[in-house]
């Protein structure tokens, strides 16, 4: 959950990527849910400020140990500050109304000591560190769904799955594509992990077969192709909402 900002205040993060992982996973189990309403919102807007309120206050660890300009940590406070304090608004009184909401952020717990840890260490780019921040969001899935007096099982699981299956795998691809563009071992190690989550996807549903056909492919034949970033993320954000779609209609 951890990112890097420039040198001006930066409320929002700027890891454009993660939004779509925050964002579907929590639609999916918000509209498979019998009731979804006003505390759908507020859990949402209490995810997402959350996760401002993390990103800021691991890039003020982080900059605080690694920056040699001593003013540089400064420009997370306020922003981190004022985004943990809309968090808490928004937190406690789901936590009142529904208290298994705190079981759910202590497991989400350990995953964010991870991205902290990383954003500590200044390594946030390590595959860990992104593997570690998709599992909290994939849960969200199953979160949204109890909030909504659906049934986590087994439907909830599948769904949820899927979804861990989709977002672990942008994170070696996404790399292929940017940081590690000429390194052939992450691209046979991203279209191995796509051939093995396209298995493990149609033993969940044979119809998420074809989603992640997709996903295979595109994780196969893209790399090396010379795709600008802006191309890359409208790629990602078409294959989540393709996802999105596949869960609604099969679930």
């Amino acid at each position: 959950m951890a990112g890097r900002g420039g040198g001006k205040r930066r409320w929002l993060p700027d890891q454009h990527g993660a939004w779509a992982m925050l964002a579907v996973p929590f639609a999916a189990g918000t509209f498979l849910s019998p009731d979804s309403g006003p505390a759908h919102l507020a859990l949402f807007a209490a995810w997402l400020l959350g996760y401002v309120a993390a990103y800021h206050g691991q890039q003020w660890l982080r900059l605080r140990r690694n920056s040699r300009n001593p003013r540089a940590a400064g420009r997370h406070a306020l922003p981190g500050l004022v985004s943990g304090a809309a968090f808490a608004v928004c937190a406690l009184p789901l936590a009142v109304a529904h208290p298994w909401l705190l079981v759910a952020a202590l497991a989400a717990a350990p995953f964010v000591a991870v991205n902290t840890y990383h954003a500590w260490r200044n390594r946030e780019r390590a595959l860990v560190n992104g593997l570690a921040a998709v599992v909290p969001a994939c849960g969200m899935l199953l979160v949204a769904l109890r909030l909504g007096g659906g049934a986590v099982a087994p439907d909830g699981w599948r769904a949820a799955l899927a979804c861990l299956l989709y977002f672990a795998g942008t994170v070696p691809y996404v790399k292929t594509m940017i940081r590690e563009r000429n390194s052939r071992t992450y691209r046979r190690a991203s279209v191995a992990y796509h051939a093995a989550a396209l298995a493990a996807a149609a033993c969940l549903s044979p119809w998420l077969a074809l989603p992640f056909a997709l996903y295979l492919a595109r994780a196969a034949s893209l790399p090396g192709r010379g795709v600008g970033v802006p191309v890359v993320g409208a790629l990602e954000l078409t294959a989540s909402l393709v996802l999105l779609a596949s869960l609604l209609l099969i679930f």
